[in-house]
């Protein structure tokens, strides 16, 4: 592990050096990616740089107690032994998570899609307020939301919604997302006050670039057509919806959300692409070994992953038995200790399997 960290800070010190030159600053490919590097090494080449310095001061420590023979200087000595000791083995774990493999899509924005599952009625309302959770954290975070196409209920719910957020990092932290999330309370239909359980199903998807998947234009079907629902004045009254299909996958993507055929249009194909990568990482992760599939976070949709229990305002996690009294908050988009702790979870079990292995 320390040759690896010595190679890194030695890279971390040529790029600074390269960054400085006037020719890289004048080749903005270069710089962007140099600048990228940078990024990606800084948080590792800052906790290794604080390890060697109380590694330093852990030898200075034993320096002086050895030598020196004044009682109170010798006390100062081993509390700042103490404290180094302390430090290395928290910067020690922190280097092993720093240099687990990364995924390469972490950086990438998200394309994230909810289905109502088993419940009806009260399975769509649950959809439409997990898309409003989701819509509430990103804005936390910053991330900027766009929805893509959503088939709406008329009492409030969503049979489906499609939307993308933007934002560093989205991936990294949303994916923990994909699986089935289970509801449980007493639907506002039930005139009998019974408790009903409904679910709806999450993916979360890498937005997919060009060069990510090369898509056939002799594979597609495109539709035009006139969009549906309540879209204000000229959304239907001209053919702006835009249908694409698919071959050899049967995937169909509907695009309405805009009054422009070609916005549409653009919305559907970053649909399009995002669900063909998608099915490319779960052939991949399905070819993988099986602890690899087993980590938290590898986006297994027919998993349940958490429950919402309204009369006891408990949210349950069961990939890491997490429960969290504070259902109004979560549902308002406080689920960052949900994600840091599944985070923490996938973590642990990769750094327990680089051990077996290694």
């Amino acid at each position: 592990m320390f040759d690896k960290l010595e190679d890194l800070l030695v890279r971390y010190e040529e790029i600074m050096s390269e960054l400085s030159e006037p020719d890289v600053a004048n080749d903005a490919n270069r710089f962007r990616k140099l600048m990228k590097e940078q990024s990606d090494l800084t948080p590792i080449v800052e906790a290794y740089r604080e390890y060697k310095k109380n590694k330093q001061a852990i030898e200075d420590a034993l320096v002086l107690l050895d030598e020196e023979s004044d009682e109170e200087m010798k006390e100062l000595a081993k509390e700042e032994l103490n404290e180094a000791k302390s430090n290395v083995a928290g910067l020690e774990d922190q280097l092993k998570i720093l240099l687990l493999p990364k995924d390469p899509n972490d950086d990438k924005n998200v394309i994230v899609e909810i289905r109502a599952g088993a419940g009806g009625e009260e399975a769509a309302l649950f959809a439409a307020e997990i898309y409003r959770m989701y819509v509430h954290y990103a804005e936390s975070r910053r991330w900027k939301v766009e929805t893509l196409e959503a088939d709406e209920t008329g009492i409030g719910g969503m049979k489906s919604v499609d939307f993308m957020v933007t934002g560093a990092g989205a991936y990294s932290v949303l994916k923990y997302e994909s699986g089935v999330h289970r509801v449980q309370r007493v639907p506002e239909t039930e005139s009998q006050g019974r408790i009903q359980t409904s679910t709806c199903t999450v993916a979360v998807m890498p937005e997919a670039e060009d060069v990510d998947v090369q898509i056939d234009e002799k594979d597609i079907r495109i539709d035009v057509m006139r969009a549906s629902g309540n879209g204000g004045q000229c959304v239907n009254t001209t053919d702006s919806a835009v249908r694409l299909t698919h071959y050899p996958t049967g995937i169909v993507i509907y695009s309405q959300t805009e009054k422009s055929q070609l916005q549409n249009k653009e919305k559907a194909f970053a649909l399009l692409r995002s669900k063909l990568y998608d099915l490319e990482l779960q052939k991949q992760q399905d070819a993988e070994s099986a602890a690899r599939r087993s980590q938290i976070g590898t986006g297994d949709r027919s998993e349940k992953i958490r429950t919402y229990n309204f009369p006891q305002g408990r949210v349950t996690d069961h990939r890491i038995n997490l429960t969290l009294y504070k259902l109004d908050k979560i549902m308002n988009g406080d689920i960052q200790e949900i994600i840091d702790a599944c985070i923490a979870a996938d973590q642990a079990k990769r750094l327990s399997r680089l051990e077996e292995e290694g």
